[in-house]
């Protein structure tokens, strides 16, 4: 007599980005012509002051799956009542006290040679021009010290804004930062210096205790780790741990960063992401935020990982059952569904193309390696129907006390082949205990796995 078969499917759930935005260079420069053509130091005066409460205006830029503001000033009134050749004296270059203040963040030749030594093995970083590091360097340094108004080495905004979000990508512990705010210094229509400044959720303070609390969760995972593992084992190790310690959900707290995976234990995708990152990095294997959607159209963010010298993507959200079947997912009938989800640790580009899309600021590289991908690293990926590797594969599981098997297959062809063997024809019950007369299981044709619930 043939034995019963419980199937389990489920259906992923994902959440939603959005981008707006908005300009505001025709008010400005319909504000600059009024300036040149009035014809009194008063006028001057009183034009130039209104250009500069009318020409305020929000704009927003991307940076994660998080909305950032980008308010953008065009600041030209200051001494205005002097000649205009006085004025261009006063305004070419960086005045001074600028200068000054820059020195003083170490913004100096010297100084951001220092940042930029140190910025090895970001790979945000490693992807920029000469002159793109130089500016990134220049917004780290602001942004880690929480200033404001510096005048920076670059006049082109997309540049600036490029450099910012690379910052953000790489830069994890900048948890207190949503965006960033820019003024422009113009002669007429020529701008002449830009000074920037982070836009800033935290006082110095507050970002200190947070600082403490997210070293304390820091020290518990680590912890646990051991000391002697592969890059491999601590991506699989981190990937377990944030995934046993945080829960999906959609209102968390602070949930476009790692405080509400580290203080509130609650996230979504992004702050999954960063948190992943900051951990990772602080283990010893180089790791960066990815922006993009999946299928369905949404915003995403996950990881690129650099083990033990090739590139892989890790999707840490993906990889929670709250995430998939949220508050269900430990109770699905008969049987419970794993915590954790290993189709998305150390994948190839390949294998992510089928539901993720990158949109990120710079060029990601092609991962091809499979060397450390999860299932070819614990024995479960097949390149065809191997009745010898199926048995190995269970008895390991059985050994080690699991309570569910997937096993991964490397196309459509051996998918197909071992649904019919397993399934089908129910050659499973071949690697079973004997006192097992059912089986639950899921398929997944999309990822080319099978699993089963021991």
């Amino acid at each position: 007599m043939k034995r019963k078969i419980l199937m389990r499917l489920g259906l992923p759930c994902l959440i939603s980005l959005f981008l707006v935005g908005c300009e505001a260079e025709d008010r400005i420069r319909d504000a600059l012509q009024t300036i040149r053509e009035s014809t009194s130091a008063e006028q001057i005066l009183d034009s130039a002051k209104s250009t500069l409460e009318e020409s305020k205006q929000d704009t927003e830029t991307k940076q994660g799956d998080d909305t950032v503001e980008k308010e953008v000033t065009t600041e030209n009134a200051t001494d205005y009542s002097i000649t205009e050749f006085d004025v261009l004296e006063e305004t070419e270059g960086i005045p001074a006290k600028d200068t000054e203040k820059r020195d003083q963040l170490g913004l100096t030749q010297e100084g951001i040679s220092e940042i930029l030594q140190a910025q090895s093995g970001f790979y945000h970083f490693a992807q920029l021009n000469l002159s793109e590091q130089s500016l990134y360097a220049e917004i780290l340094r602001i942004l880690e010290l929480r200033e404001e108004e510096i005048v920076i080495s670059s006049l082109d905004e997309k540049e600036i804004d490029k450099a910012f979000q690379c910052v953000m990508n790489d830069h994890p512990e900048i948890f207190y930062v949503s965006g960033y705010t820019y003024t422009k210094f113009a002669l007429g229509e020529k701008i002449q210096r830009i000074s920037f400044r982070g836009t800033y959720t935290m006082e110095l303070e507050q970002i200190a205790q947070t600082r403490t609390q997210i070293e304390q969760y820091a020290s518990q995972c680590f912890s646990g780790m051991g000391t002697k593992l592969s890059d491999y084992e601590k991506v699989k190790y981190i990937y377990e741990y944030i995934i046993a310690n945080t829960d999906y959900n959609l209102s968390s707290l602070e949930n476009q960063n790692m405080i509400s995976v580290c203080v509130y234990g609650k996230s979504v995708c992004q702050g999954y992401a960063k948190t992943m990152q900051y951990l990772l990095n602080r283990a010893g294997v180089s790791s960066t935020l990815v922006i993009g959607k999946v299928n369905t159209g949404e915003g995403h963010a996950w990881n690129l990982v650099l083990v033990e010298g090739d590139y892989y993507y890790v999707d840490v959200t993906w990889g929670d059952a709250f995430y998939r079947f949220g508050d269900n997912a430990y109770e699905t009938t008969e049987q419970k569904l794993p915590i954790v989800n290993y189709d998305y640790l150390c994948v190839t580009s390949e294998a992510i193309r089928k539901t993720h899309t990158v949109q990120n600021i710079v060029e990601m590289p092609v991962c091809s390696s499979l060397l450390a991908n999860y299932y070819v690293r614990e024995g479960t990926y097949f390149v065809e129907l191997n009745e010898s590797q199926i048995e190995a594969a269970f008895v390991r599981a059985y050994q080690n006390g699991s309570s569910y098997l997937t096993l991964k297959m490397a196309s459509n062809d051996v998918y197909y082949s071992m649904e019919q063997n397993l399934i089908k024809e129910q050659n499973i019950f071949r690697y079973l205990t004997s006192e097992t007369k059912t089986i639950a299981y899921t398929t997944n044709e999309e990822q080319g796995s099978i699993s089963f619930w021991l």
